[in-house]
């Protein structure tokens, strides 16, 4: 097959090459010991690999084995387990069975045997990958190392890899993710992958409930693949169902990889997995508000003001005039564009393609052309909230890379314009980053914080903490290494709490010094997304904010 900058190497991994090696080699299944697991043997499918670090033939020529590794697991005993390997390379996905299988292994119970694996693994005409407890970022509780914190996947995955690599320098660490929405968060670092694997129909997977289905398998790969897309390591493509590997997979696959190669320039922007910039020690952050009430905007220390607009507001002229009253209150303006609500006779279901095809450009040039003879900073978000699968905003649910190519395009109609700040506004949910639309249009990435996650929480002191919430989020949005402006957060509830929680963000903002701004949302949320129920107000009092920011300046 040619190869190209993008390519994939398909081939049906020797079912015969696995059948012989599970009839000659001997299996074990002591406690704490190690044994085969047969429900991680997945099929080998493909290869992406944009580098071409793989050759053609590794998907025909890879032979994938996995075991249970256990705290008392030997030498010997490991080595027996892995027979004689009947390919060039060798695969293997080592799992742990203990219930606390992330905890112990940072705690060093596994060490000595990851030692004794690493020496064990045999010596073969190719190479060996390993990966470790895979799929941890499908949320379910179906293995003892998912449903955990990324942070502690994290350390436990690296202290895996340093004993490993200590024990067997040959190793090439294979990272194992799903490619299930979040698996970002689970990144444990370039230093300690070598590869990347997905895994197609995995139980995981089948068992989760919280996104929705993928419309078709090519989608569906495409997606996974392009979750991995910020590791910018090859990626090697699991069947978890062997009986379903078949030439409709290997179309699917090849599909999934053209739509990529299609859009290589845009996914693969360079982004630098870095320290964001931080505030100098001493100052606070920007604080703002979102008060169309007016209620809180004459307070010292408020110093920029969050408008949302759409459509109409920049057709009928009351962007400009809401723009020019908050310039003459000498705040920053922050801008949230809304690419809908049209009152021109055009399909408003196809926002984002509109967007592209230039439908809205009169519009997006007044915008600019307006913000452009204003002096100060001006922060302009566009279609915010866009990674939330739901269909409160119908630029939500879309395709993430017709989603990037619309906010460029849209941040190109401003290129040039000094005073404007881009800012790309995920709410900071769970994938956040698949909809990342590159470095060079993003000055802030702006992340929102409400107490109230959901409608199951009525009494108002069961709501999450400012710091619990922003540490989940951070966590999330961090890759893209950008100062963070949180553009909409709020709290409901009495006088007394609301001061608790609002002082607690205070220490939050204190501590990370990458929050460059932030505005209170001081209004309450729209009746319609909330059903029967009343809808949380985040309406706050004039004391209660002063207090925060005077809290803020001490």
């Amino acid at each position: 097959m040619k190869r190209t900058n993008i390519y994939i190497s398909l081939g049906l991994f020797g079912i015969a090459a696995l059948a012989l090696y599970f009839m000659y080699a001997p299996t074990h299944s002591r406690g704490g010991r190690a044994s085969l697991n047969p429900s991680f043997n997945a099929t080998l499918v493909g290869v992406f690999d944009r580098r071409n670090h793989f050759p053609e033939s590794f998907s025909q020529n890879t032979q994938h084995v996995s075991l249970t590794l256990g705290t008392a697991a030997s030498k010997d005993e490991l080595a027996q387990l892995f027979g004689k390997p009947v390919t060039d390379n060798l695969l293997v996905t080592v799992v742990t069975d203990d219930k606390n299988s992330l905890g112990k292994t940072m705690n060093g119970d596994y060490d000595e045997a990851i030692r004794a694996f690493g020496q064990a693994l045999p010596k073969i005409v190719g190479k060996i990958y390993v990966r470790w407890n895979p799929e941890m970022e499908v949320p379910v509780q179906l293995y003892a190392w998912q449903y955990q914190s990324p942070a502690d996947y994290i350390k436990a995955y690296r202290h895996f890899a340093a004993i490993c690599k200590k024990a067997n320098q040959a190793i090439q660490l294979v990272w194992a993710p799903a490619g299930y929405p979040g698996t970002e968060e689970y990144w444990p670092g370039s230093d300690v992958v070598d590869a990347v694997s997905i895994t197609i129909n995995g139980e995981s997977e089948e068992t989760s409930k919280f996104f929705p289905r993928d419309k078709d398998a090519v989608t569906m790969i495409r997606r996974k693949l392009l979750r991995t897309r910020f590791a910018d390591k090859p990626v090697i493509i699991l069947n978890a169902d062997n009986a379903k590997a078949s030439g409709d997979l290997e179309e699917s696959i090849a599909q999934a990889a053209a739509g990529i190669e299609k859009d290589s320039a845009l996914v693969f922007q360079h982004i630098p997995n870095s320290t964001p910039p931080i505030r100098q020690s001493g100052t606070k952050p920007l604080v703002g508000v979102y008060d169309p009430k007016k209620l809180l905007v004459s307070l010292d220390g408020v110093e920029c003001e969050h408008i949302f607009i759409d459509l109409v507001n920049i057709q009928n002229g009351e962007f400009e005039k809401d723009f020019t009253a908050i310039l003459s209150r000498s705040h920053d303006p922050v801008v949230s564009v809304e690419p809908w609500r049209d009152s021109k006779t055009r399909q408003d279901s196809s926002v984002l393609q509109n967007t592209i095809d230039g439908v809205y450009d009169e519009e997006f040039r007044k915008l600019f052309s307006i913000i452009r003879k204003s002096d100060r900073r001006v922060f302009v978000r566009f279609a915010h909230e866009m990674e939330i699968p739901i269909e409160r905003y119908l630029w939500q649910s879309k395709d993430p890379v017709l989603y990037i190519k619309a906010y460029r395009y849209f941040m190109s109609l401003g290129a040039g314009i000094a005073n404007v700040k881009k800012v790309w506004g995920p709410a900071g949910d769970r994938g956040s980053m698949e909809w990342y639309p590159g470095d060079d249009v993003v000055d802030y990435v702006s992340i929102a914080i409400y107490g109230l996650p959901d409608k199951n929480i009525t009494d108002p002191t069961k709501q999450e903490s400012f710091e619990a919430i922003y540490n989940k989020k951070i966590q999330r949005v961090g890759f893209a290494g950008k100062p963070i402006f949180i553009t909409e957060f709020g709290v409901k509830g009495p006088d007394e709490f609301q001061q608790q929680w609002m002082d607690g963000a205070v220490e939050v903002l204190r501590k990370h010094r990458e929050i460059f701004g932030l505005c209170y949302f001081n209004l309450a949320d729209n009746p319609k997304v909330w059903g029967d129920i009343p809808p949380p107000d985040w309406g706050i009092s004039r004391a209660t904010f002063d207090h925060f920011v005077g809290q803020l300046v001490r």
